[in-house]
């Protein structure tokens, strides 16, 4: 399992300059965010130059980019915002070999029209789940002609919002091009804390096979989210349990301040080297 974190967790006036802040925490993989280049998230066009500069500047540095977001709102209720969402997707897409990535980041969307990370009644819907399909086909379009991953996180605001529908995607898509990003906090509503291992295993269970990145953060009983260590998850139990799935993939920390960041990799890879050997030994 390899350390990482998002990018946007460091604000700098240059790409560089996000990299070299990454390398100093003794880092060495990141999920990208066009946000770091200056660009929108989900830009509409990348200056030319500019991917093989950020793709050169990780290189240097030995630094694995994991993956790309590419994260908008699938489903939105306005089609234009979905069309936009799609074309930024195809112009990431038609620069990932240059980032020297393979995995693009996405999100099954919301019926919310006002925010892509909040829930709404007809996210339960049929029809939420037939746009939602559709719109990952036309994603896997873009996979296949660029020879990419998608990476699909189940999210409970989301309609893809637990590990049951993240296996039913799978199972519908039938394709080895769409893979799933394992977070454990966002399995979870912060009443079901105490009852995570039932929740976790079966997630694992139906999905351990097809994770393709794993996700670092932390939720309080109080129900926020937080840096990884700093909230009430049970970290040995998530560890071990990527563990006995053997994911040797990126663990990206997200959900944290850059203050944070230090405490936050001192947590876990003092966790990282137990659970690894227990995990050696057939004991995790």
């Amino acid at each position: 399992m390899r350390l990482g974190i998002f990018a946007k967790t460091f604000t700098r006036p240059t790409v560089e300059g996000v990299f070299d802040a990454i390398v100093e925490h003794d880092l060495n993989v990141v999920h990208f965010n066009f946000a770091c280049a200056g660009l929108p998230s989900m830009p509409s066009e990348i200056p030319a130059g500019l991917a093989e500069r950020i793709g050169g500047a990780a290189q240097r540095r030995c630094l694995e980019v994991a993956a790309v977001s590419g994260t908008f709102n699938i489903i939105h209720p306005n089609g234009k915002r979905r069309e936009e969402g799609f074309q930024s997707l195809a112009v990431i897409a038609g620069h990932c070999r240059a980032l020297k990535t393979q995995v693009i980041t996405l999100c099954t969307g919301t019926r919310n029209a006002e925010d892509m990370w909040s829930p709404h009644p007809e996210n339960e819907s049929s029809e939420a789940w037939k746009e939602m399909l559709q719109g990952m086909e036309n994603a896997l379009e873009l996979a296949e002609a660029h020879d990419l991953t998608l990476g699909v996180e189940p999210e409970l605001a989301n309609v893809v919002n637990s590990a049951a529908k993240a296996r039913r995607l799978l199972d519908e898509l039938q394709s080895s091009r769409v893979k799933i990003i394992m977070d454990g906090a966002n399995l979870l509503h912060a009443p079901q804390i105490p009852n995570a291992r039932t929740i976790w295993e079966e997630a694992f269970d139906l999905l351990g096979s097809q994770i393709v990145m794993a996700h670092g953060k932390d939720l309080a009983l109080s129900g926020k989210f937080c840096a990884a260590g700093k909230g009430d998850l049970d970290w040995d139990l998530y560890l071990s349990l990527l563990q006995k799935v053997s994911f040797n993939g990126p663990l990206i920390l997200h959900g944290l301040a850059e203050e944070e960041v230090e405490a936050s990799v001192g947590r876990l890879q003092a966790k990282l080297v137990p659970t690894a050997s227990m995990a050696a030994r057939g004991l995790a």
